[in-house]
């Protein structure tokens, strides 16, 4: 069987490799089982990262690929943490696959003549997904290496301030004291509420583990991850049931956004039901299909032959067995770390950052803030203040249609500037792809900048539209940079293209 090997800055005896599948094999004929038995081997580091996603990467590799400090990982997982094995990247790949489903019913307007001989093929599409997320691992394991940065899979609790006990795979324990400690293990999918069945479900991990094309899913919640999943499940002809708590989904997001996106939703054939929860979930046992009862407003309602249920309620930081309550470190009332800007918890030299500070639960964020506080730590002096800026972080949802979001919400606006500070520039309009379509095969598009103040300083930009995420890249630079509705306006327009509405608004 082919393995990966786990990459040390230096021979070791008392660190094993782990191979594809989980086993491991011993560094050193010197590791006997009588050396197992003995008290847990003692190692020295400088840095200890607690956490194999994007945010301790980037921490453990700037420290030592780019200051030559001696830096220790640990994942109990794969390598790229959530976004790579269980998010962003394979859900983009889903994403993909339903686009390219939606392009071929459409194709028929533009004067092709497709005929689907078959349905599509799930079974097919997860064996490659799964490989190239296979060959995403080896490349984080690979890079590590070339940054001497040295690699243990095993599973790390905090002893003290400065110090960790490490569980390799086989129950070998090492301990090991470092300067510097940086928590970063991300966070895991919110266990469903206490309902009879609610273990028949699976949660949003789960999604990535589904053998077969479904004929009919229910999700539960109402952030991007319910909102994608269940986007991507109906683009590829699955009956799709999504349970909101209110009246719109996407929550988080400006209104135009809520309302545009949930509409569209129910346009397209997405089940949503609004103002619901689940009640009772039962199985039956010679078909292995689903019943699920629930609430819906005022009423009460029931749907059977459900192949997958998907709880999609939110995502724990992983705060707990690893520890922290012998160090000190404080937690927020979420289970959270507390960190200040720096992203110093309150014990000195134990650091935190990514989806366990719960600030802005985003892979490039976790990315961004582990770079800079290595740097901070290990560099010159001119980076001794250098921190993230948390304010105009661009996100996108892979939605139907995709959205794009940075900055302030119309609500925010207000709240922080006053309506009479604030001026709304909106459009809606029909891209140009669907012109040669039927009325109800055409998707939304809108767009809306929100300035404050006499300059016209844009404070908030939502748009939502064919090409969203793209777009709102570029665009997220130019708000960054503090741009005023005049920057956009001087900006000549590129014609034909959505995205020259934002720039001739009025």
């Amino acid at each position: 069987m082919q393995s990966f090997s786990v990459f040390v800055r230096r021979p070791v005896s008392s660190l094993t490799s782990v191979s594809a599948s989980g086993r491991l094999r011993t560094l050193s004929r010197h590791f006997s089982t009588t050396r197992l038995a003995m008290a847990p081997i003692s190692k020295e580091t400088d840095l200890l990262v607690i956490g194999g996603g994007s945010g301790g990467l980037g921490a453990a590799r700037t420290a030592s690929g780019k200051y030559g400090v001696k830096a220790m990982i640990v994942e109990a997982a794969r390598l790229g943490g959530t976004c790579v094995n269980v998010g962003c990247v394979p859900k983009k790949v889903t994403f993909n696959a339903a686009a390219i489903a939606e392009t071929i019913h459409q194709a028929k307007s533009y004067g092709f003549s497709l005929q689907e001989t078959a349905p599509f093929d799930w079974s097919t599409f997860k064996t490659k997904r799964d490989a190239y997320i296979k060959r995403l691992n080896g490349i984080y394991e690979r890079n590590l290496a070339n940054d001497k940065v040295e690699y243990v899979h095993g599973w790390a609790k905090l002893t003290s301030p400065n110090s960790a006990e490490i569980t390799l795979d086989d129950g070998t324990k090492t301990v090991v004291n470092a300067k510097k400690i940086v928590i970063a293990n991300g966070g895991r999918p919110t266990i469903p509420p206490q309902i009879p069945g609610s273990e028949l479900g699976i949660n949003s991990d789960g999604f990535f583990d589904i053998a077969t094309l479904p004929k009919k899913v229910a999700l539960v919640g109402a952030g991007y991850i319910a909102v994608e999943f269940a986007g991507m499940f109906n683009a590829l002809g699955v009956e799709t049931h999504l349970f909101i708590r209110y009246d719109t989904f996407l929550r988080s997001f400006d209104p135009m956004i809520q309302e545009t996106v949930t509409k569209e939703y129910e346009k397209l054939g997405v089940h949503v039901h609004k103002r619901s929860s689940i009640s009772n979930a039962k199985k039956d046992v010679s078909t292995g299909k689903l019943t699920l009862d629930f609430k819906e407003g005022d009423g009460q309602g029931s749907i059977s032959d459900v192949d997958h249920l998907i709880w999609a309620i939110g995502r724990t930081p992983q705060t707990d067995n690893v520890g922290i309550e012998t160090t000190g470190v404080k937690l927020n009332e979420k289970g959270h770390i507390i960190v200040d800007q720096y992203q110093n918890t309150n014990v000195e030299n134990i650091y935190a950052l990514g989806d366990v500070v719960g600030n802005v639960e985003l892979t490039p964020v976790a990315l961004a803030a582990g770079r800079r506080l290595a740097h901070r730590l290990f560099g010159p002096e001119e980076f001794k203040t250098m921190h993230l800026d948390y304010t105009n972080i661009p996100s996108v949802v892979f939605a139907h249609p995709e959205v794009g979001s940075i900055g302030l919400t119309e609500p925010q606006a207000v709240e922080k500037y006053g309506r009479e500070n604030l001026k709304i520039y909106k459009t809606n309009f029909t891209a140009m792809y669907y012109a040669m379509m039927e009325a109800e095969e055409k998707g939304p598009t809108a767009y809306k900048l929100i300035c404050a103040g006499p300059e016209e300083k844009v404070v908030g930009l939502h748009i939502l539209g064919l090409g969203s995420g793209e777009m709102l890249q570029g665009f997220g630079v130019a708000v960054k940079m503090g741009a005023t509705k005049a920057d956009f306006d001087n900006c000549v327009a590129i014609h034909p293209t959505s995205a020259e509405e934002l720039v001739t608004l009025r």
